[in-house]
């Protein structure tokens, strides 16, 4: 390739273009350029001396920029939504998305974006998608974006407030809600992401009979599970599991006496062991609650509770916790920050407190947000008010801090399609965190 018979000339919109085989192949086979050659990669020829194409010009020879250098450059007058649009028409998406933003790395992050929220009140949770765009839940509403960042229909339910959301792939959004007494509603729906259809319901039946429900904390599995804490009037109090494609229900661990997991703030999916993490925290009840569950053997393999533990200082209240699967432990934080593991080798064990960030002390805001954990490709991230704390390595140490002065204490935050979002309470807004690509040597 690149010698002269591998010349490709381009007329487009008017423009003549030339460019070479080898230059074309960089699209991929899953572009309109990769269509243009054979099975070997040998470009395939129809005999004419250019090829028409009936588009922008000006954004095609951005685009046949980047597949020269791997560079995206975007002139000043450019609109970038006009860009991408030509992108998608071609095939170049993904490769427009990673010129903009490189691998995710928690100590490059740089603010890319701040995005004003729509609804009133306080946020309840953000949800990062697959593709780069994310959701936001506010009361009874859930606004979805794409990675541009561009809104689509909000998913109204019906005043029911909402508890959680999750994407099932960038196309699916599970909602799940509070039950209303005397309307039988609740529960959760999977709903379409990009237009807010309603999709169908996911239902629980307790001895042959369907029940409305409170559906709480969300976690997907393997095989193509949903899981949901759940709360019903009856003895619907546990973890329900259904099928996210047929939306049928396939099993439910029932609450065991003594025990908390219908009021779950914290389910996730423990892929090496078959486990769901299920995290009960305080304030939501007076104690902790903490379990693995073993849904094929129907048993609670692992437990732990502050139940009777000899708390003195309201600073160790468990606020978030995250399994660590290669250090068989589990991560807790309290409201200052402070990181504490748990042995996943030993039952009832004690939280081993390792005290961070003693500087927050005397400097918390009027209304605190409650600190949540993330856990992703090897790195720690902890928020605490308006920062979000990375932390790396074998002993986790702090390695850098995330922090804006606009939008107040952080609600949530979620990562997922190379970015990092962090919702913000006080003044309804999120932020866009990306890793710039790296320098093309």
């Amino acid at each position: 390739m690149g010698i002269q018979k591998d010349r490709v000339r381009f007329n487009v919109g008017g423009r003549i273009f030339e460019t070479t085989a080898t230059t074309l192949a960089n699209a991929g086979r899953n572009s309109m350029f990769g269509a243009m050659f054979d099975e070997n990669w040998n470009l395939q020829s129809d005999n004419s001396n250019e090829y028409f194409i009936d588009r922008n010009p000006d954004c095609f020879a951005v685009l046949l920029d980047l597949l020269r250098t791997q560079e995206l450059h975007i002139p000043a007058n450019m609109s970038e939504k006009l860009l991408y649009r030509e992108a998608l028409y071609y095939g170049l998406l993904d490769h427009v998305r990673s010129a903009k933003w490189g691998p995710f790395d928690g100590n490059r992050l740089w603010l890319s974006k701040t995005v004003a929220g729509q609804a009133p009140g306080d946020g309840t949770a953000i949800r990062a998608g697959p593709d780069g765009g994310c959701c936001v839940a506010h009361g009874c509403m859930v606004h979805v974006y794409d990675w541009m960042l561009d809104e689509h229909p909000p998913i109204n339910l019906d005043y029911q407030r909402v508890n959680d959301v999750g994407w099932v792939d960038s196309e699916n959004i599970v909602i799940s809600v509070c039950e209303r007494l005397g309307r039988g509603d609740g529960g959760m729906g999977l709903f379409s992401s990009s237009n807010g259809e309603l999709r169908y319901k996911f239902q629980v039946s307790h001895e042959n009979q369907v029940k409305s429900f409170t559906a709480g904390a969300l976690c997907f599995g393997s095989d193509y599970k949903i899981f949901s804490s759940c709360k019903g009037r009856s003895n619907e109090y546990g973890v329900g599991v259904w099928d996210q494609i047929t939306g049928k229900q396939t099993d439910f661990f029932y609450e065991p006496p003594g025990w908390s997991l219908g009021d779950a703030d914290k389910l996730q999916w423990l892929q090496g062991s078959n486990c769901l993490l299920v995290a009960t925290l305080f304030p939501r009840k007076d104690n902790c609650y903490i379990s693995l569950l073993d849904l094929r053997e129907k048993k609670m393999v692992w437990s732990w509770s502050d139940i009777g533990a000899p708390i003195t200082v309201d600073e160790k209240r468990v606020r978030d916790a995250i399994a660590m699967e290669e250090s068989n432990s589990i991560c807790v934080v309290n409201e200052y920050e402070d990181l504490g593991f748990i042995d996943l080798r030993s039952s009832g064990g004690s939280v081993r407190w390792s005290s961070r960030s003693r500087l927050m002390k005397g400097k918390m805001p009027d209304e605190p947000c409650y600190p949540k954990l993330a856990l992703h490709e090897g790195q720690l991230f902890s928020s605490m008010n308006d920062s979000i704390s990375v932390f790396c390595g074998p002993d986790w140490v702090l390695t850098s801090r995330l922090r804006r002065s606009y939008g107040g204490s952080i609600c949530d935050f979620s990562i997922g399609g190379d970015r990092l979002f962090a919702l913000h309470s006080e003044e309804n807004v999120f932020d866009i965190w990306e890793t710039p690509p790296p320098p093309i040597i």
